[in-house]
């Protein structure tokens, strides 16, 4: 994961489009690299740039999430997504397996306001209604919208979500959830998409079907030796579920 503490390029684009709220790098922004990742269970050498990130949540506490860990449904989930840089854009990148990787967070809530995720939640007034979008300068990074322990996480080919659900996803989906508050949940639950609130916005659980899903531990002593984001992808010990 390169690029994961840098701040994002501005300004940032937030968009409700009517079934998510979506966070993208302006094309007119400074063309630096964005964040990119590699290793794991990816084909060797090839790289996925960050495209865009967006949202999933449900309307009350029990439900939002699109994948359910252990038998929990949290209340919402992110979606970074990432597009193989062999492709000239997402488009392209989608006609193909090794097209796109998904990195995958969920959220649980709490009292206390994430002050890493107020920066983000405070901007979502400005887009509260359907097909409305809003250029912001936030001083953001992905490392501080993902959790602070990132030693586990489970992997395995899928789809995407969203119609016509091309199988084309690597997802990497963190086990650790990032805390929230219920006030910033709160401010996604106020959105619109147009005739009613925004919310319940994910897919009903899918079958596994013959899928392998992969779990990835990091050892403690080797955490401690190479404390560095850019391993966590890679060199690690991998099993088989």
């Amino acid at each position: 994961m390169i690029g994961y503490h840098d701040f994002l390029p501005t300004p940032q684009i937030l968009t409700n489009n009517g079934q998510t709220v979506k966070l993208t790098v302006s094309k007119n922004a400074t063309r630096e690299r964005l964040p990119y990742i590699f290793g794991a269970t990816l084909k060797q050498n090839q790289h996925y740039e960050m495209e865009q990130l967006h949202f999933h949540w449900g309307i009350k506490n029990n439900r939002g999430a699109e994948h359910v860990l252990n038998g929990v449904r949290y209340p919402m989930e992110m979606h970074i997504v990432h597009r193989n840089v062999a492709y000239s854009n997402l488009s392209q990148a989608t006609q193909h397996e090794d097209g796109v990787v998904v990195v995958a967070i969920f959220f649980h809530l709490q009292d206390e306001h994430n002050e890493f995720f107020q920066a983000l939640a405070s901007k979502l007034a400005g887009v509260q209604w359907a097909r409305t979008e809003l250029p912001v300068n936030m001083s953001i990074t992905l490392m501080s919208l993902i959790p602070s322990n990132t030693d586990v996480f489970y992997t395995y080919k899928g789809s995407f979500t969203t119609p016509p659900c091309s199988e084309v996803v690597t997802w990497i989906v963190f086990a650790t959830p990032v805390p929230i508050s219920f006030r910033q949940m709160n401010t996604f639950r106020v959105l619109s998409n147009g005739e009613e609130t925004l919310g319940d916005n994910f897919r009903r659980l899918q079958d596994i079907g013959q899928r392998k899903i992969y779990i990835r531990r990091l050892y403690s002593a080797f955490s401690n030796k190479y404390n560095d984001s850019r391993l966590n992808l890679t060199n690690l010990s991998w099993f088989w579920l």
